[in-house]
């Protein structure tokens, strides 16, 4: 089925003054999960808001509850976000940054005690839209083995690098393993087969079925080990610039909330030299374009090429969701 982003939202929105969220964080919210959706992140969108909801009714989340500085110095400042929604609380504190970014050539926020934030890309996206570079992370609960290891001890913590551009912002948002949980749902939801290894099997076997990887939670490391690696001094980084939780004390919880999180902006204008750092952009994009296809009707792209792309297809025609999601979420109302 497809939905127009208007419908999505108005529906949205509904759904969370529901469920007691003042009038101006349901339209934060419902944006922000149709926006994701839009761009065709339905894992971190439209087929995440009834997770979502069920936090709340948890506990997990405060609905009333903000990020707030906490600490100062400077230009790095550390905020709390007292277990509030996690797009609320990433979406100020990425304001925040930019703010210092703007003031000092680059700012810093480190926060803690926060919620998922849904698609971290988010967030890279409204730092390139303020004419910042972005450098954002978190952590996560455990769900991938350190490499070498059975058990999960590392976590696929999402890393976004955004830079401002005229002709279409360069946006990489990626979580650190193969393929983000979420990913491997939407797979499952399909009934298809993940493209590539995406986790272990029971059998301790790489596997493409999604099914097998949800049932154990052991996704596969970009890079083998050097994704592993990776993940544990982004997990460092979050944790002792936040003084917050790390992936260890994350996994001890009942559910995955009190996470770490990191914005980093920097003010590019400060530099003098927009048009030089523009061609400088274009060259790499257009050298990276002008190659060979390795196989007929292949293409290469730059982050969030293919985003832009989809987001002005599913404005045009609607945006695609899962009959049963929609379904579900409308049962809510």
């Amino acid at each position: 089925m497809q939905i127009s982003h208007e419908t999505m939202q108005d529906v949205l929105n509904k759904l969370f003054v529901k469920y007691k969220f003042s009038e101006n964080k349901a339209n934060q919210l419902a944006k922000t999960f149709t926006d994701n959706t839009l761009d065709g992140v339905n894992s971190h969108g439209i087929n995440r808001v009834i997770p979502f909801i069920e936090s709340v009714v948890s506990g997990f989340i405060e609905i009333d509850a903000e990020a707030e500085k906490v600490e100062s110095f400077g230009n790095i400042e550390r905020w709390d976000g007292n277990f509030g929604p996690g797009i609320i609380n990433a979406t100020k504190c990425t304001n925040r940054a930019i703010e210092l970014a703007k003031l000092h050539g680059m700012g810093l926020v480190a926060l803690r005690n926060t919620n998922h934030w849904m698609r971290g890309g988010t967030y890279g996206w409204q730092a390139a839209d303020a004419g910042c570079i972005s450098i954002i992370f978190t952590n996560t609960k455990p769900n991938m083995p350190p490499w070498g290891g059975k058990d999960n001890r590392i976590g696929n913590n999402p890393f976004i690098i955004s830079i401002p551009r005229e002709q279409g912002h360069i946006v990489l948002d990626m979580a650190i393993s193969q393929f983000s949980f979420g990913k491997i749902n939407e797979y499952k939801l399909k009934g298809e087969k993940l493209p590539h290894f995406g986790g272990w099997d029971d059998n301790n076997e790489l596997t493409q079925d999604p099914e097998e990887i949800m049932m154990n939670e052991r996704g596969l490391p970009i890079g083998y080990w050097k994704g592993s690696a990776l993940s544990i001094v982004l997990d460092m980084l979050a944790t002792i610039l936040s003084a917050g939780d790390s992936t260890y004390k994350i996994g001890m919880k009942e559910a995955e909330t009190g996470i770490s999180q990191v914005f980093l902006c920097i003010y590019p204008e400060i530099f003098n030299d927009k048009k030089l750092q523009e061609k400088f952009i274009n060259e790499i994009i257009d050298y990276t374009h002008n190659v060979e296809p390795l196989h007929k009707g292949d293409a290469t792209y730059f982050p969030g090429e293919k985003t832009a792309q989809t987001r002005t297809r599913n404005l045009k025609n609607g945006i695609p969701v899962n009959d049963t999601v929609w379904q579900n979420i409308l049962e809510l109302m």
